[in-house]
């Protein structure tokens, strides 16, 4: 939609919407840019606390996919206050705050408005040295995919929807959504990377193909390298697939080419939406050992996938 509009030229822009990116960048200084992001949505979850705590790790995960530091943050609320209590509402911005706080960074207030669905998310500023921004527009062929976090919570939240989900799926899904990509991040800006991405609504595929087609190349993931949530998949054969993940697979009809004996389920769990989903990095063959080091150090269970490769035209390629 945005293809549609006047297209903004700056010299200080140096990223804007053209390349898909997590976050907007304008230049204030030789040494400083900022760095803006706005995300929100409906709840995923039944718990407020929770609510607010996903929903801010999610809006933050923009400005770590940059390589950028949150420094400030605003909310954005719309909640039914003649239909559910107040309490609610205390609960969801109280999660958020304790995220924002846990990232190091300012909530500064907010805006709300009355609506009949509940909806909570953050407008984020970050800052970053304007050499130093990392866009999803870098990748190089040859470069290896590294995932920060395991595929699965549209299916499982989509379970919980469903009462179908128990105690330990939910909790897995839960502290994965609300765990924040800092340490990726860290690890990723310490290390050197060609290009990063977080995983959210278009599902694995969606951004892989965003990330390779900005970057003018091509992408090979090996399926069986792919993490997956251990209760994701049993779930997803009883049916608790979400209506997003068969959108996204319809989307990219075109732009992927799959082995022959990969199943449609598998097929489904790449293009599973995720809500706060792990960073997608672009990396050098020869940086990629380290970046997996500098990543266990970090305490965060990064896992190689897959590889860029250059071709006339962006593809997708999934082998078993």
């Amino acid at each position: 939609m945005l293809c549609q509009l006047t297209p903004v030229e700056d010299p200080n822009l140096l990223v804007g919407s053209s390349t898909f990116d997590d976050a907007a960048v304008y230049r204030l200084t030789g040494d400083m840019a900022i760095v803006q992001t706005v995300d929100f949505f409906t709840p995923v979850v039944d718990d407020p606390y929770a609510f607010g705590s996903i929903t801010a790790a999610n809006a933050l995960s923009d400005i770590y996919a940059m390589g950028a530091r949150p420094i400030l943050a605003l909310n954005i609320i719309a909640f039914p206050c003649k239909e559910l209590p107040l309490e609610i509402l205390v609960e969801i911005l109280r999660g958020g705050a304790d995220k924002v706080k846990e990232a190091g960074a300012l909530m500064v207030g907010g805006h709300t408005i009355e609506d009949r669905e509940p909806k909570y998310g953050l407008a984020v500023t970050g800052l970053a040295h304007p050499d130093q921004i990392t866009t999803n527009a870098g990748a190089q062929p040859g470069d290896v995919l590294i995932l920060t976090k395991p595929l699965g919570v549209g299916i499982i939240t989509t379970a919980i929807k469903g009462q179908l989900a128990d105690d330990s799926a939910y909790r897995a899904a839960v502290d994965l959504m609300a765990s924040l990509n800092d340490r990726a991040a860290r690890a990723m800006s310490e290390v050197g990377v060609h290009a990063c991405t977080d995983v959210t609504g278009f599902g694995l595929l969606g951004h892989l193909y965003e990330m390779a087609s900005a970057s003018g190349v091509s992408a090979r993931i090996h399926l069986e390298k792919v993490p997956v949530l251990a209760q994701a998949r049993p779930l997803a054969e009883m049916g608790m697939i979400p209506a997003g993940a068969y959108r996204n697979l319809e989307h990219l009809a075109q732009r992927v080419q799959w082995e022959n004996e990969i199943e449609e389920l598998d097929k489904l769990l790449l293009a599973d939406p995720q809500t706060s989903g792990g960073l997608l990095i672009a990396v050098s063959e020869e940086k990629a050992a380290s970046l997996l080091e500098a990543m266990r150090k970090e305490g965060v269970d990064a896992t190689g996938i897959g590889e860029m490769f250059e071709s006339e035209e962006t593809m997708i390629n999934v082998f078993r």
